[in-house]
């Protein structure tokens, strides 16, 4: 599949919207809870587009994936990681983290969280070289699993 990452615009905030509550309701199903990137509003995810980095994956003129991150004391902290759910494990998934990690080579840390009960994503993160580091809960009681990988340049 011929891929394109771009970094993403404002122009780009309904269409990562509308793919990250497509990705995350098998998630949201998964864990019982309406999960923050499902009822997140537009101004939200325009806000984070101009405050972080965020990279959008197209085939064609289709959007097929996005994830965000934001450096800080030398994390680069990791969120929002989704694909559309008809090409979810295409390698698309690790094709943005890479991208990512590549884009922000002042990071000596990487960190990111998945659901507690998100067993596919966990995997994906481990094979890519991330280890779980802690296991917490969101404030609503959402069983969350913390990971790390660090980068020596």
């Amino acid at each position: 599949m011929d891929l394109l990452i771009v970094r993403a615009t404002g122009a780009d905030a309904g269409e990562i919207l509308t793919l990250q509550r497509a990705a995350y309701v098998a998630e949201a199903i998964a864990h019982d809870s309406f999960i923050p990137p499902l009822v997140e509003p537009l101004d939200s995810v325009a806000a984070r587009i101009a405050a972080n980095l965020v990279l959008a994956a197209r085939a064609g003129h289709r959007l097929v994936g996005t994830v965000q991150a934001r450096l800080e004391d030398g994390t680069c902290h990791v969120g929002r990681l989704a694909v559309v759910p008809d090409l979810q494990g295409r390698g698309i998934g690790s094709r943005l983290l890479s991208e990512l990690e590549d884009r922000v080579p002042a990071a000596r840390r990487y960190e990111l969280f998945t659901g507690g009960l998100s067993e596919a994503n966990i995997r994906l993160y481990q094979r890519l070289g991330y280890t779980v580091f802690d296991h917490r809960s969101n404030p609503d009681g959402l069983p969350l699993v913390y990971l790390e990988k660090f980068i020596n340049r």
